[in-house]
């Protein structure tokens, strides 16, 4: 197993990943030299770590404000444990990223808890009256679930697909800094302004 892992694919899974040498290591270790299965398992693994950490509090970090044109602005604050991890470039470089998600896609609020149990219970009505009656009942229960999913997406800040890189969610892309800074990293709140609205 160890003669298949080359130093450059430990440096290719580094750059991607961010993780560190030992870890890039185990994790090519682990899925027999193959740089791809080994970056999913860092980033489980990093899943595992902001889940560990979630119990933390986290009082300093960052507050962004961006402005688009004249047209579009964004204040986001987010948080995490200590003031020396707020003032790294990765995570200035997440908060800053945030404020250009908000101020593109255009979420309502930051996660699925923080949506109204109103709309919600609206939106599954709408989403019902939609779907064809004559259809069977556990049909159309899944057909509401991916509306729902997708109604997520649209309105949750950590449900969205990057606009880096629309195959990661917000989501993932949090629990990978909070993976590699090593603390809890939270996204707090949001404002975005809208000229005209």
């Amino acid at each position: 197993m160890a003669g298949k892992i080359s130093l450059e694919d430990v440096k290719k899974l580094r750059e991607v990943s961010g993780a560190g040498m030992q870890d890039a290591q185990k994790a090519l270790l682990e899925t027999d030299g193959d740089v791809d299965k080994a970056l999913e398992f860092l980033r489980k693994k990093g899943e595992v770590r902001a889940a560990k950490r979630s119990g933390r509090t986290a009082g300093q970090g960052l507050v962004e404000a961006y402005v688009h044109g004249g047209k579009v602005g964004v204040l986001v604050e987010v948080n995490c444990e200590t003031d020396f991890v707020a003032k790294t470039d990765d995570f200035k470089n997440f908060v800053h990223d945030l404020a250009l998600q908000i101020v593109a896609a255009d979420p309502t609020c930051v996660s699925r808890e923080q949506v109204d149990a109103n709309i919600l219970e609206k939106e599954k009505e709408i989403f019902k009256e939609q779907v064809d009656g004559k259809k069977p009942e556990a049909v159309v229960n899944k057909i509401i679930e991916g509306k729902l999913e997708k109604f997520y997406q649209d309105v949750c800040l950590l449900d969205q697909p990057t606009i880096k890189d629309p195959k990661i969610k917000v989501k993932q892309q949090l629990d990978d800094l909070t993976a590699k800074l090593g603390e809890k990293v939270v996204v707090s709140r949001f404002t975005r302004y809208q000229l005209g609205e």
